[in-house]
């Protein structure tokens, strides 16, 4: 299976791609029921989710907590603005680390591929700067662990 790609366009935005082996309809699912994104969105090993709130509609509330169980922790608000079903979401998220970053506007598309989804998240921060402070945490490795967890996940297609 493809691993994720990360590229960067002008001075705010972020691209991230990867191709899941199942139906657009599995791979949106699991983006949006809270009880499938705690499995998943786990980051690197040994964190787990305790809190997570996914309303997957305009106007809807979000809110991931995340604890290494060693009293290390962080969260994510963020509300829900564009909804079209197992083919895209757009929602304005921050991470609360503990004060709250700049709002990230994302664009999830879950297209289909073949046999299975290419998914893109299209992120767009305020400025160079807070998309430079994004990348230098070494996101993409936390998301790379999560995306490999939610393939194991949708392997039998039955999500």
């Amino acid at each position: 299976m493809s691993k994720m790609t990360l590229k960067t366009e002008g001075d705010t935005h972020v691209v991230v791609t990867r191709r899941f082996a199942a139906p657009p309809e599995a791979v949106y699912r699991a983006h949006t029921d809270p009880e499938l994104i705690r499995q998943w969105m786990l980051g690197p090993e040994g964190w787990t989710m305790p809190v997570c709130i996914c309303e997957s509609k305009p106007g809807g509330k979000m809110r991931f907590e995340w604890t290494n169980g060693n009293g290390q922790g962080f969260y994510l608000t963020g509300e829900c603005l564009e909804v079209v079903p197992n083919r895209r979401m757009v929602h304005v998220e921050r991470m609360h680390l503990p004060d709250p970053t700049p709002d990230n506007h994302v664009e999830a598309t879950f297209e289909p591929d073949g046999s299975g989804t290419l998914l893109t998240l299209r992120m767009t921060l305020p400025d160079a700067q807070t998309r430079a402070a994004m990348l230098s945490t070494g996101m993409e490795h936390g998301m790379e662990a999560s995306y490999v967890r939610l393939e194991g996940i949708l392997q039998p297609a039955a999500v």
